[in-house]
Formats: C-alpha cells, sequence, structure tokens
C-alpha cells in the first residue's frame, strides 16, 4: 500500500505545476493574437479550457487503458 500512496503524493504534487503553465501559455498566446487587454483575457480563457479539456480527454484515455490492461 505504501508505493500507491507514495505515487499518488508524487502525482499529486506535480499537478500543482499544471495552473501556472497553462495560464503563462493561455496569456503569451493571447497576447501574440491581439493587442488590447480585454480580447487578450478572453482569447487566454479560451485557450485555457481548450488546453485543459484536451489534457482531461488524454488523462480519461490514459485511465482507460490503464483500466483495461490491469
Amino acid at each position: 500500500m505504501f508505493p500507491t500512496l507514495l505515487a499518488a503524493s508524487i502525482w499529486h504534487n506535480q499537478l500543482w505545476y499544471l495552473l501556472p503553465l497553462v495560464v503563462s501559455i493561455s496569456l503569451v498566446y493571447g497576447a501574440t493574437r491581439h493587442e488590447l487587454m480585454q480580447p487578450i483575457l478572453a482569447n487566454a480563457l479560451h485557450t485555457a479550457l481548450w488546453i485543459l479539456g484536451f489534457m482531461a480527454i488524454i488523462a480519461a484515455i490514459l485511465i482507460g487503458v490503464n483500466w483495461v490492461a490491469s
């Protein structure tokens, strides 16, 4: 049980890097498309949701493959 708990805690700690990474990527991508603050923030929100949705789909696929394989 200890290795499973250890692996979960390591994965949980690495998940904290997701939020600043998605925010920074979204803001930079939005700033390359627009010059005004309002369109930059709107595009950044859209891009962040797109990135998180894509990552959720990939995570669901990987969890499903892991469940089928075990």
